[in-house]
């Protein structure tokens, strides 16, 4: 039987997310499988990847033969690299203790460079964000400036019409001339 490594579809509808499966190569895409060796989702940045090392090893070293994708997965995950040093046991270049002292310098260099790349992405969002907040803060101080000088314009504006409503109050106020009295007759005195 021709076994396959190679990813099985989960998820939604544009944020799919993938098992890592053995499975008979004459089996559909999200059909029967042997065994699950591990998942894989591309949606986060970078990618996250949970493997079973050792089982993906025993079954590389069985036969199974990985997609591409799953080669590539295989790859950073370091299952590739111990199936070489294990060609280099057999073949007696080496022996197993310089073969696990050699994977263990090649994953240290691995997340070590995957740590800055990390760290790099993670300073980049910091920074991007601290110019966010500055170029929105600078865009709140401008628009409080222009209110305020709206605001100091209409209340001199008010200011002006309450001094020119109570000069007019204050001023005598003329109407038409009163009136003419009727003539008082005086009685004469007696």
């Amino acid at each position: 039987m021709a076994t396959k490594i190679r990813l099985q579809r989960h998820g939604r509808k544009g944020y799919a997310y993938y098992h890592i499966i053995v499975a008979d190569s004459r089996a559909p895409r999200d059909g029967k499988f042997i065994e699950r060796i591990g998942s894989y989702n591309p949606n986060t940045n970078p990618a996250t990847i949970d493997l079973k090392f050792d089982r993906a090893l025993y079954w590389i070293n069985t036969g199974a033969q990985p997609t591409d994708t799953t080669r590539n997965i295989l790859s950073d995950e370091g299952v590739l690299m111990m199936k070489h040093l294990e060609g280099g046991v057999k073949k007696g270049a080496f022996d197993e203790a310089e073969a696990v002292k050699r994977f263990e310098a090649w994953k240290t260099s691995k997340t070590a460079s995957q740590d800055s790349v990390k760290d790099k992405l993670s300073s980049a969002a910091k920074a991007k964000a601290k110019e966010l907040l500055a170029s929105e803060t600078a865009k709140n101080e401008a628009k409080a400036a222009v209110l305020a000088t709206k605001r100091a314009e209409e209340s001199a504006a008010i200011t002006a019409a309450a001094v020119s409503a109570a000069k007019e109050a204050a001023a005598p106020v003329e109407t038409s001339a009163p009136a003419e009295e009727a003539p008082v007759e005086e009685t004469p005195a007696e």
